[in-house]
C-alpha cells in the first residue's frame, strides 16, 4: 500500500472512529447507512464508550445499476464525510470547509508518514525537534487543516516541516502598543536577552527615536499576509517600522504559533499570532491574553514557591513573562468584529525548559507517548516492565494536577502539547512541566484561602467556574485526549492501565481527607462524565465568521471507565 493510501485508510478509520465515540453517527452491528450507499468494518470499544476502527477492515457498499450490491475497500475519509454530509445534517457550506480541513490533515500526515523516523531515533531528538515528528490532537480528525495557508506555507512553516525559521521584528509606536511583563522583567532586559547587540544596534539605527517604540517579534507569514495589508496605514506612516529578521533559528512546535529558539535554547518560547483556521479556531492572540499572561505567570509563581507538594515534586511552571499588546485602532473599538480580525499583532514571551533540567535529565512534550512505538521503545530504553514505566508517568501528570486542582481550585488544560514529561538518567519519568497558561487558567467559584489574593481584575482570563466544571479540563484534555489513546495501545492490559489511574485518585484521596468536599464536587471516578464533543464543535458552527470563541455544547454522557478500575493500591 503506498503512503498516500496507508494514510488516507488512517484518516478514515480515525474519522469513523470519532464520529462514532462522539455520538454523531450510530453504527448497527458495526454498519452506518446512509440510504444508497453503506459502510460496514471492524471496530473494538474503548475507555469513555470510544470506538476504534480496524482501518484495514472498512468496507463501502452502493446499489448496483441493477440492483445488486457493490462492494470495494474503503480508504477515503472525503468520500465518506460526502456520503454522511446527509444524516450529519450539515449543510454545504461546512461539508466544503471540512473537506478542506480533511484535505490539508491527510497532505501532512503523508508528509510526515514519508519523512518519519524509527522511535528509537525520536528518543534521542531535542524536544525541539521532537515537535515535527508528533502526529497531532488525538482526538480531532481535521487536526492540520490550517486554513489560510497554502500548499508552500505548510511546506515551509508546518511543524512536519522541520524546517528553521527567522522571526521578524517590529517598532511599533507608543499609545498604539503596550509591554508588559513580570516584575523582575523590564521592556530592555527583555530586548537585551533575545538579541545580541550588534543586532540591537542595527534595529535602534533604524528609527529615529528608538524609544518612542516598543518593539516585538511577528511570525514572517503574518507580516506577509496580515501586517502587510491589514496594517499598511501604519507602516505607511512609520507608527510601524520592520526593523529586518534577528538571527536565530526557531522552530514551530506543534501548536505552529509558538516557537522554540534552536539557536540559544535558553532565549524565550515565542507565542504570535496567525490568521489561520486551525483546530476549530483562529490562531490569534487576544489582547486580554496578552495584557494578562505576565500578572497571571507573577501571581501563579507565588502559589508555586510557597507550595511544599510542588517542590517536592519538583513541577516547573513555565511561565507567560512578557507580552507586547497591539490592539488595531479602529477594529479592536467597534463591537461585533470577527476575533480573527481584532488578534493579528502582538506576542507572548514565555520561559524555556532547557535552563530548569538538571543534569542527565530530558524532557519530551507528553503528545509523545501517542506517537506509534515512543512510549514502548522508552520502557525498553529504561529497562523496566511497561506497567512500572506507566505507573511513574502516571504518578508524575496527575499527582501535581490533583494537587492543583483540589488544594487550590484551580485547572490549567492539561492536554498533550500544554505537559511535557521530564526523565531521569534512567529514562523514567519523575517531573511534571506545566505551559500556555494564559486564557486556560480557571478558578474555582468556591473561595479557596490557599490560592491568597487573587487578581479579580481580570475575570475573563481567570474565570470561575464551579467543580464539576473544572474537573472537565482533567477528563477532555488528559483522560480522553491522552490516556485513553495511550491505553489503546496494549502496552498493559486496560483493566490494568485504568486500575493503575484510579490508584493515583484513590491515593490524592486517602491523604487529603480535608477536601472530602472538593473531591466529591470533582468527582473523577463517577460513573459518567459529561460528554463536549470537539469534531461535532465545527461541523454545527460551521465556517461562520463570530466575534467571540464560542464554547463547546454537552452533548449527553459517556461512561467512565475508572468507576469500575479496582485501585493497584
Amino acid at each position: 500500500m503506498s503512503v498516500w493510501a496507508q494514510c488516507s485508510s488512517e484518516l478514515l478509520a480515525k474519522l469513523i472512529s470519532q464520529f462514532c465515540s462522539e455520538g454523531l453517527l450510530e453504527p448497527v452491528d458495526d454498519r452506518l447507512d446512509f440510504g444508497s450507499v453503506s459502510y460496514v468494518f471492524e471496530a473494538t470499544r474503548g475507555g469513555f464508550g470510544s470506538w476504534r476502527v480496524d482501518p484495514a477492515s472498512i468496507r463501502r457498499t452502493t446499489s448496483g445499476i441493477l440492483g445488486n450490491d457493490e462492494s470495494e475497500v474503503a480508504t477515503d475519509p472525503i468520500q465518506f464525510f460526502v456520503d454522511a454530509a446527509g444524516v450529519l445534517g450539515v449543510d454545504g457550506s461546512t461539508v466544503a470547509g471540512y473537506v478542506a480541513e480533511l484535505t490539508s490533515t491527510l497532505a501532512a500526515d503523508v508528509r510526515m508518514a514519508s519523512t518519519a523516523v524509527p522511535a528509537a531515533e525520536l528518543l534521542e531528538l531535542h524536544h525541539s525537534r521532537l515537535e515535527g515528528h508528533l502526529t497531532g490532537h488525538p482526538l480531532l480528525v481535521a487536526n492540520k487543516g490550517r486554513l489560510g495557508f497554502s500548499a508552500s506555507d505548510s511546506e515551509r512553516y508546518a511543524p512536519e516541516a522541520r524546517t528553521p525559521l527567522r522571526l521578524v521584528w517590529l517598532a511599533v509606536r507608543r499609545g498604539l502598543a503596550e509591554f508588559r511583563g513580570t516584575p523582575d522583567l523590564s521592556e530592555h532586559a527583555v530586548i537585551a536577552r533575545e538579541l545580541d547587540p550588534p543586532t540591537i544596534s542595527a534595529f535602534r539605527a533604524r528609527l529615529d527615536d528608538p524609544d518612542a517604540y516598543v518593539w516585538l517579534p511577528c511570525h514572517p507569514w503574518q507580516l506577509d499576509h496580515v501586517v502587510r495589508t491589514q496594517w499598511v496605514r501604519e507602516l505607511a506612516t512609520g507608527e510601524i517600522v520592520v526593523l529586518g529578521e534577528s538571527p536565530d533559528e526557531y522552530l514551530p512546535t506543534q501548536s505552529i504559533r509558538t516557537t522554540v529558539n534552536i539557536s540559544n535554547p535558553a532565549r524565550y518560547l515565542v507565542k504570535l499570532p496567525l490568521k489561520i483556521l486551525n483546530t476549530s479556531v483562529y490562531r490569534g492572540i487576544p489582547s486580554h491574553c496578552t495584557l494578562a499572561a505576565p500578572m497571571i505567570t507573577q501571581w501563579l509563581r507565588g502559589l508555586w514557591s510557597r507550595d511544599e507538594v510542588f517542590q517536592e515534586l519538583g513541577t516547573e511552571l513555565l511561565g507567560e513573562v512578557a507580552s507586547v499588546t497591539v490592539p488595531h485602532p479602529e477594529l479592536s473599538t467597534h463591537p461585533g468584529i470577527p476575533y480573527q480580525w481584532t488578534e493579528t499583532l502582538g506576542c507572548i514571551w514565555r520561559d524555556p525548559i532547557d535552563p530548569r533540567l538538571r543534569a542527565d535529565e530530558t524532557v519530551w512534550p507528553l503528545a509523545a507517548v501517542l506517537h506509534p512505538g515512543f512510549a514502548a521503545t522508552a520502557i525498553t530504553r529504561a529497562g523496566t516492565d511497561a506497567q512500572t514505566w506507566l505507573s511513574h508517568l502516571l504518578a508524575t501528570v496527575l499527582r501535581p494536577l490533583l494537587h492543583l486542582l483540589h488544594h487550590y481550585g484551580i485547572t490549567v488544560n492539561p492536554h498533550g502539547e500544554n505537559l511535557a514529561i521530564i526523565c531521569n538518567d534512567a529514562g523514567i519519568p519523575t517531573r511534571l512541566v506545566i505551559k500556555d497558561l494564559v486564557d486556560d487558567i480557571n478558578l474555582s467559584t468556591t473561595s479557596i484561602v490557599a490560592r491568597g489574593p487573587e487578581p479579580d481584575a481580570h475575570t475573563r482570563v481567570l474565570p470561575r467556574k464551579p467543580w464539576p466544571i473544572l474537573r472537565q479540563y482533567v477528563v477532555d484534555a488528559l483522560l480522553l485526549g491522552v490516556l485513553n489513546p495511550l491505553a489503546a495501545h496494549q502496552l498493559i492490559p486496560e483493566p490494568t492501565f485504568w486500575s493503575l489511574t484510579r490508584s493515583e485518585i484513590d491515593r490524592y484521596t486517602q491523604a487529603h481527607p480535608h477536601h472530602a468536599d472538593r473531591l466529591k464536587a470533582t468527582a473523577l471516578t463517577a460513573e459518567t462524565f459529561l460528554r463536549y464533543p470537539l469534531n461535532s464543535y465545527r461541523l454545527t458552527l460551521g465556517y461562520t465568521d463570530l466575534a467571540t470563541r464560542p464554547p463547546i455544547p454537552v452533548t449527553g454522557t459517556i461512561p467512565n471507565p475508572l468507576h469500575s478500575a479496582d485501585s493497584k493500591d
